[in-house]
């Protein structure tokens, strides 16, 4: 596997380096402001221009931004020790952008626009969005046999995800509670876990599964689905344990073929053409 640092959208500021801090439990990048600004503007001062910012700022800009803004120990390019700096989520990166009033945050701007304009499009027609997904797929060297495979995945997930709405499951955390028991039940382990093992960040899991691995989740989805519309369980205990018990199923199916195989099912490889570093993680196991 080739390894290389993955940059995410530190890409858009064409050689300039943003640091950036992974959050394995928010799953989400946080972000050097000061990086950000030095690369958007020309100010000899970064951390000056940032402090001066903030005091233009509306209220409405104020209040949006300090929420998200946390100080993180970053390593300086300078002297390479450790110290407080103030980072921002990948959201409040780009509005971060939206509110810098320099030449060089342009072009930023209108990629944030066009990128607006091309998902209020998505909506009028999604077929528009459906294009994408598959072209994307096609550029990461997928066959069509398999993306079909994929799209057939996601409106099975919606069909499960139906029935636990007709539970009183609603939210989208007691979706992923749920998912995690029919992970753990047949893989030991929970959905993050699972992306750990692979080496994956944002990635979809799905995405980087082996063919067995896909057949594993789906069969332990769609078991799950048929068993709930069966016993109709309410509440997330109730469909915990339908959950766990479809999960179960796949898990004797897992034990069967290994034994057969001589071998494991679960794999740690994925689909990445990269590899990320290991340092700079918040949260990781």
């Amino acid at each position: 596997m080739k390894e290389e640092k993955l940059k995410t959208i530190s890409n858009l500021f064409e050689g300039s380096e943003i640091r950036s801090i992974w959050d394995s439990e928010q799953e989400d990048y946080y972000f050097s402001v000061v990086d950000v600004i030095g690369a958007l503007t020309d100010s000899v001062n970064p951390r000056d221009y940032w402090y001066k910012l903030k005091i233009r700022m509306t209220e409405e800009e104020k209040s949006e931004l300090s929420t998200k803004c946390r100080q993180l120990k970053m390593r300086s390019t300078k002297d390479g020790k450790m110290y407080a700096t103030d980072t921002l989520d990948t959201k409040g990166i780009l509005r971060l952008i939206e509110s810098v009033p320099s030449p060089k945050a342009e072009p930023f701007k209108l990629w944030l626009a066009n990128l607006g304009s091309e998902r209020i499009d998505e909506v009028f027609d999604p077929e528009i969005a459906m294009r994408r997904a598959i072209n994307y797929y096609r550029n990461r060297g997928y066959d069509d046999a398999w993306i079909e495979r994929r799209i057939k995945a996601i409106i099975n997930r919606n069909k499960l995800t139906d029935v636990w709405k007709k539970g009183g499951i609603t939210e989208e955390y007691e979706y992923a509670v749920l998912t995690n028991e029919i992970y753990k039940a047949w893989s030991g382990m929970t959905a993050r876990e699972y992306k750990d093992f692979k080496g994956l960040r944002k990635e979809s899991l799905r995405d980087n599964m082996t063919d067995l691995e896909v057949a594993l989740t789906d069969l332990g989805e769609l078991a799950t689905r048929e068993l709930v519309k069966e016993y109709k369980p309410y509440g997330m205990d109730a469909n915990k344990k339908i959950a766990n018990i479809g999960g179960s199923i796949a898990d004797n199916t897992r034990k069967d073929l290994e034994n057969k195989l001589g071998k494991s099912i679960v794999s740690g490889n994925n689909s990445l053409n990269y590899q990320y570093e290991k340092d700079n993680l918040i949260g990781s196991k």
